[in-house]
């Protein structure tokens, strides 16, 4: 079963890590990532850009910052794998999900760490 994987938390708290706290967090993602795929399990992962420009919203402390899918055997696959991407900061919401007219989009350069 797909699963999302949804990473809510503080822009500006990511951006006040220091290097090594990104290179730790950084690497705990790629390594999950690079596991998935190796089992044929891992759909798309986007991290979200910060904003450019200020829109119509107010703005709020929590933003969704990152979504990952994954093909998973049960919810507690699922959530297990969200417990190896934590950080202090955020807040991750697994979710079953079920692919709705899925599309094809080219990717380029978008190759796992």
């Amino acid at each position: 079963m797909l699963y999302s994987i949804l990473i809510y938390g503080s822009e500006a708290a990511v951006a006040a890590w220091s290097e090594r706290e990104e290179a730790e967090v950084m690497g705990r993602h790629a390594e999950l990532r690079r596991e998935l795929l190796a089992r044929h399990q891992l759909g798309p992962v986007m991290r979200l850009a910060p904003p450019v420009t200020d829109g119509p919203f107010a703005e709020t402390k929590e933003q969704l910052m990152g979504i990952y899918v994954i093909d998973c055997a049960s919810p507690a696959d699922a959530h297990a794998a969200a417990q190896r991407l934590t950080f202090d900061t955020a807040r991750f919401v697994v979710r079953p999900i079920v692919a709705f007219a899925p599309g094809v989009l080219p990717v380029q350069g978008m190759e796992p760490d």
